[in-house]
């Protein structure tokens, strides 16, 4: 069983940005690769299509890739990232919105088959209103401390923990039905 040195790996991480921000394609690329099962799980949070979800993920990280220049401080990357990513599903959601369906067709249902559309717990957080869903996703699936979804969403973090106790309380009473 091979040890990873985490000094090591973590400061490999911010020579990848430092890299990245400098013009370096294969570092991008390194931390996108990274961040990958991050952003596909936040997006599918918010999101409820693979094809919207794949949009918002490619937007996002074009716009990464553009900007990541104006990027501060190196180790709140993915943070950063996460943001860009959630403003991109949120102009998804309004372009949505703005969008008027004409005939309502079950064969669209029928097309979209989720693998995970069974489990409860999905389930239960699909069911969630948005600004639970989006708590509860960064909270337990990305392992995200409050102060950085605080940060991230703009919110203060009481209203964080008020947020994942009204969630976990809804999805208890889910989950146990």
């Amino acid at each position: 069983m091979q040890l990873i040195n985490f000094a090591k790996y973590k400061n490999k991480k911010f020579d990848d940005v430092s890299l990245a921000k400098k013009g370096d394609k294969e570092a991008f690329v390194t931390l996108i690769r990274e961040n990958k099962v991050s952003l596909y799980r936040i997006a599918r949070g918010i999101l409820k299509t693979d094809e919207d979800i794949e949009d918002a993920i490619q937007s996002s990280i074009v716009k990464a890739y553009e900007n990541i220049h104006s990027l501060r401080k190196d180790k709140y990357f993915k943070t950063w990232l996460i943001r860009i990513l959630i403003n991109e599903c949120n102009i998804i959601l309004r372009h949505h919105k703005k969008n008027i369906c004409l005939e309502n067709s079950d064969l669209d249902k029928d097309c979209y088959i989720d693998k995970y559309s069974n489990i409860d717990l999905w389930n239960g957080i699909n069911s969630l209103k948005e600004e639970l869903r989006l708590v509860t996703i960064l909270f337990y699936f990305e392992d995200m401390p409050q102060k950085d979804i605080s940060s991230i969403l703009k919110i203060p973090e009481g209203t964080v923990r008020s947020r994942l106790n009204t969630a976990r309380k809804i999805l208890s009473k889910i989950i146990d039905n």
